[in-house]
């Protein structure tokens, strides 16, 4: 099965994405070639750049792998290419744009020009935002006019559009992460024939405390 066949066969259930570990890893299999140079197919080159400085503050490399080492960007892009409906697609993209301008509009510069530092302190503007902060900004969305007459032209205000795109890739992000083989099998608790009812038993032999890999 080739990695456009397996995105295809990925489902969607009750708003979250369903997928075995083993779709991660045709993606993880490309990086292992050492001519692989990823261009994202859905997302602009400057986006693709900006979604992978995101998702190494979202999820950096530590004693375990990071979003860089298990290509969870290149996942994300050819999830919303190959399996995403259309409004989803319209969302996710203009809330990236949303998200260049606001790049722009803090530091000056291209998303694309962007360091390391200045990532962190985006992502955390954002996501680390008080409530309050997030309710004002969400707010933004629903204020331009009804939903029904609303024209789809009008530029997604960055704060909000920035919001919204930051949660979703650290959703998907997330959710990549401890669904693929790599995080399943050597991080997280592993067991290949769970099961068997255990009513007490030392933690140290329950996963040390770990989350299981379903």
């Amino acid at each position: 099965m080739n990695r456009r066949q397996a995105l295809r066969n990925i489902g969607l259930g009750a708003g979250a994405i369903i997928v075995g570990p083993a779709t991660l890893n045709l993606l993880q299999s490309c990086k292992n070639d050492p001519s692989y140079n990823w261009e994202p197919t859905f997302l602009s080159a400057s986006n693709g750049f900006a979604l992978k400085q995101i998702l190494e503050v979202i999820l950096p490399k530590t004693d375990t792998p990071g979003a860089e080492d298990l290509n969870i960007a290149e996942f994300i892009d050819s999830y919303m290419q190959e399996v995403a409906h259309e409004d989803r697609q319209e969302n996710f993209r203009s809330s990236a744009d949303a998200f260049s301008r606001a790049f722009k509009n803090e530091f000056d510069k291209e998303e694309g020009e962007g360091s390391a530092e200045e990532y962190e302190q985006i992502v955390a503007k954002y996501l680390k935002a008080s409530p309050a902060e997030r309710d004002e900004m969400a707010m933004r969305l629903t204020e331009t006019q009804d939903p029904q007459d609303r024209d789809q032209k009008i530029t997604l205000d960055a704060d909000a559009g920035s919001l919204a795109y930051l949660q979703e890739v650290r959703d998907m992000g997330i959710w990549a992460y401890k669904a693929s083989e790599e995080i399943g099998e050597n991080v997280m608790w592993y067991d290949p024939i769970p099961g068997e009812y255990i009513p007490c038993a030392p933690i140290d032999e329950l996963g040390g405390g770990k989350a299981m890999s379903l």
